[in-house]
C-alpha cells in the first residue's frame, strides 16, 4: 500500500511538471503602460526547463531566461539579460499562473494564462540584426559634433547603434569619461589633466565613415582619434603599481549564462537602481571595464581567462567605500532589497566569480597637452 501511494505521488508530480510546458501570456502594468508578455516554456535535451520571454508591445524580440525552476505548483524564472525575476503559483486546473514580476525596486503583478492556438497573441517578427562593420575596417568619424551639456543634465551615457544606426552619442560626459572609455582605463590611471577635464561636461555625436556597427576596438579607435583632433589630446604612458580589484573564477564554479543567438559586436550594461545591474553580451574584459568606470573606486583586472560572452544580472548592497561618485554628489542610498549581500559576496553567490583586493602594475596615461574644443 505504501509503495502504491508513493508511485501515485511520483506520477502526479511528473504530470504537474510536464503541464507547465507551453505558451503563457499576460499583461504587465509597467512605467510605460500596459505591456503584453508572452512566456514560451519548454524542456531542454537534459529535461531541464527553459523559457523565452517576449514583450510584444516593446518590439517582441526574444529574450532567453537564465534559469527556470518548478517546485510543486511554484514557478520561478530569472531573466538576467534584463535584470528581471518572475515567481508565480499555478492554479489547480493548470491553466493560470498567478505571480509577480520584479525588475527594480517595485514588483508588479503578472498573471499568466495558458494560451491556445486560438487565443495566442501574435508575436511580431523581430527586426533584422544590425549589420556589423567589417572586422578589418579602420573607421574614423566622418562627422562629429561636440557641445557643452545642459547645466541641469543628469546622468551620463555613452551609446552606439541607437535606432538601428551606427551613430555614436554621449550625454553629459567629461573629458576624463571619454579618455577612460577610449583607452579602457580607470580614472586613477589618468593623470596630469586640467581641472575642467573632470567637471565640464559635453554631448557628442559621431558618424562613422564606414557602414555597420563597430566592435569595441573600432569604437575606441574612433574616439581616440576624435580626442586627438577635437581636444588636441597628447599624452605619454607609464607603468605604476596601484591598488586594483582582480576578477577570478571562484572555486564553486562559474554561474553565468552564455549569450545565445549572437549578441552583436557590443556589450550592454543597464542600471536598475543602486546595486542592481543587467549585463548583456559581455565578456570578462568588457565587464571589468564597466566595473572600473561605473561601480568600483579603482582599476579592475580580468584574470579569469574567459573569452565567451554572457548575459547575467547582479544585485548587491552598495558600499560607499568601494563605489565611485561619477556625478560629484553623495553616494546613492542602498536598494530597496536591504537583504542583498555586499558586492564581494554577490560576485561569488550569483556569478561564481571572485573579486579580490590586491596590487598590480597597470598602465597610467599622463596628459601632456589638452584643450577645450570649439563649439559646433
Amino acid at each position: 500500500m505504501l509503495w502504491l501511494v508513493a508511485l501515485a505521488a511520483s506520477t502526479g508530480g511528473a504530470a504537474l511538471a510536464q503541464n507547465i510546458v507551453g505558451t503563457w501570456q499576460g499583461t504587465l502594468a509597467g512605467p510605460q503602460g500596459q505591456l503584453r508578455i508572452v512566456m514560451k516554456i519548454s524542456r531542454a535535451d537534459d529535461e531541464k526547463l527553459k523559457a523565452v520571454m517576449y514583450s510584444i508591445d516593446q518590439g517582441g524580440q526574444p529574450i532567453n531566461t537564465s534559469a527556470v525552476t518548478q517546485q510543486g505548483s511554484t514557478l520561478k524564472m530569472s531573466v538576467a539579460a534584463i535584470g528581471g525575476e518572475y515567481e508565480g503559483s499555478m492554479t489547480p486546473d493548470g491553466n493560470t499562473i498567478n505571480g509577480t514580476w520584479t525588475q527594480g525596486p517595485k514588483p508588479a503583478p503578472l498573471n499568466l494564462v495558458r494560451a491556445t492556438a486560438q487565443s495566442a497573441w501574435a508575436i511580431p517578427e523581430p527586426p533584422p540584426p544590425p549589420k556589423m562593420m567589417a572586422a578589418d575596417a579602420k573607421p574614423v568619424f566622418d562627422v562629429s559634433t561636440v557641445k557643452p551639456s545642459k547645466p541641469d543634465a543628469r546622468g551620463t551615457s555613452i551609446l552606439v547603434g541607437r535606432g538601428g544606426s551606427n551613430l555614436f552619442t554621449t550625454t553629459n560626459t567629461t573629458l576624463n569619461d571619454l579618455i577612460t572609455f577610449a583607452y579602457g582605463l580607470h580614472a586613477r590611471q589618468v593623470t596630469g589633466g586640467p581641472a575642467w577635464a573632470d567637471n565640464e561636461r559635453f554631448d557628442i555625436t559621431g558618424k562613422p565613415d564606414q557602414p555597420g556597427v563597430p566592435n569595441v576596438d573600432q569604437l575606441r579607435s574612433m574616439v581616440q582619434k576624435m580626442l586627438a583632433e577635437r581636444f588636441e589630446l597628447a599624452f605619454h604612458r607609464e607603468k605604476k603599481e596601484l591598488a586594483v580589484y582582480a576578477i577570478t573564477v571562484a572555486k564553486t564554479g562559474l554561474k553565468l549564462t552564455k549569450t545565445e543567438n549572437g549578441g552583436g559586436n557590443l556589450p550592454g550594461f543597464g542600471g536598475r537602481g543602486p546595486g542592481n545591474i543587467a549585463v548583456r553580451n559581455s565578456n570578462m574584459a568588457d565587464f571589468a571595464g564597466f566595473l572600473q568606470s561605473r561601480i568600483l573606486d579603482r582599476p579592475v583586472v580580468d584574470q579569469t581567462s574567459l573569452t565567451d560572452r554572457y548575459d547575467f544580472g547582479l544585485k548587491w548592497t552598495p558600499d560607499s567605500a568601494t563605489q565611485p561618485d561619477p556625478t560629484g554628489q553623495a553616494a546613492p542610498p542602498p536598494p530597496a532589497d536591504a537583504d542583498a549581500p555586499d558586492l564581494f559576496t554577490a560576485f561569488q553567490k550569483q556569478l561564481g566569480l571572485k573579486l579580490e583586493n590586491t596590487k598590480a602594475p597597470v598602465e597610467v596615461l599622463v596628459i601632456d597637452k589638452v584643450a577645450k574644443p570649439s563649439d559646433n
